[in-house]
This record gives structure tokens, C-alpha cells and sequence, in this order.
């Protein structure tokens, strides 16, 4: 169960990037999670369809630049979550 992940519990306080099966990703500071949501604060919820930049190129600005947080919280459904990283895991060089 999600709710007694170790891998999921040690990213809590700590910013991450949210990968999502549709054109969004997500960055923001993990706060917590259940069977059904992760849920972020002070988050950037990004729709690359807004844009010109892939989303490694946003991921990467994002690392070296900071989040440009547009939501105060974020629930993400976990179904539509494809991969979890520490923004700070983001190779920036």
C-alpha cells in the first residue's frame, strides 16, 4: 500500500517532480500521501501543451532557475503518476 511506502515517505518535505502520464508534470514540495493521492504544496502544475520547452528542458530550468509555484496544493492521483524524483536528483551539468 502506498500509504507504507519507505520510498515515497523519504521524499516528504523535500521538492519533487511529478511525471504524469498526460502533457502535465508536476513540481512541488511533497506534504504527504495515501492509497490514492500524493499531495504537494506550493507546486508548479505545468501543461507542456502552454509551451514551446519539452519537459526535460523544463525540469532542467526548473532545477537550475527554481519552481515557479502556481498552485498552493496539488492533489495528484497516483494512477497517473509514471515516475517520482527529488527535483535536486535532476542532472543539471
Amino acid at each position: 500500500m502506498p500509504e507504507d511506502s519507505p520510498l515515497l515517505s523519504e521524499l516528504i518535505g523535500q521538492v519533487i517532480v511529478v511525471d504524469l502520464i498526460s502533457t502535465y508534470a508536476c513540481l512541488g514540495v511533497l506534504t504527504g500521501f495515501d492509497p490514492l493521492f500524493l499531495d504537494l504544496r506550493d507546486a508548479d502544475l505545468h501543461d507542456f501543451r502552454d509551451g514551446a520547452a519539452t519537459r526535460e528542458v523544463y525540469v532542467y530550468e526548473s532545477a537550475t532557475l527554481g519552481i515557479r509555484p502556481n498552485r498552493e496544493r496539488v492533489l495528484l492521483r497516483l494512477a497517473d503518476v509514471v515516475a517520482v524524483s527529488r527535483l535536486s536528483d535532476v542532472a543539471t551539468g
